[in-house]
């Protein structure tokens, strides 16, 4: 996951996402992607400077000039892996993701999480009530081998 963010973030810009469009359709030099998008060849060459060390395209010396071409490999590579994003896991895990140590936000505050929301256990269809209604046996299925429901007696987070 940690090696998306620097190729999300180097195509998180409109002008960077509409080079490499055009770089998936053909090999250009900086001159033609400056008039093709309209901007100026100073900035695109600080644009493909971000797509290279994201790794999403090199340089290839042609004579005099050098033609843009996407790294085929390193794109599939992320589109493989925004797939497996997109894909549900195989089996949820049997406990319910939002019970975890106490932990602080960087200014030292502490984070406060809910859980027994509709929206956050990992089966909440296990838990169709208030978490003082709910029987051990779905407080077993929903959150694990645990003795009192994790949710009993805190208060709702701000929203």
């Amino acid at each position: 996951m940690n090696s998306l963010l620097p190729i999300l973030k180097a195509i998180a810009d409109e002008t960077r996402l509409s080079l490499l469009h055009l770089l998936l359709t053909q090999d250009l030099c900086g001159k033609a992607l400056a008039g093709r998008l309209g901007i100026t060849e100073a900035a695109v060459s600080q644009h493909l400077k971000i797509l290279r060390e994201a790794g999403l395209i090199r340089g290839e010396k042609r004579g005099y000039w050098t033609h843009y071409v996407v790294e085929k490999q390193r794109f599939n590579a992320l589109v493989g892996e925004l797939e497996g994003l997109a894909r549900p896991s195989p089996q949820p895990p049997e406990q319910c993701l939002r019970i975890q140590p106490r932990q602080r936000n960087l200014t030292g505050k502490e984070i406060k999480t809910m859980c027994c929301e509709p929206c956050c256990c990992q089966q909440p269809e296990k838990l169709k009530d208030k978490p003082e209604n709910c029987t051990p046996e779905q407080i077993r299925q929903c959150h694990g081998d645990i003795k009192d429901h994790p949710c009993q007696g805190q208060n709702k987070p701000e929203r």
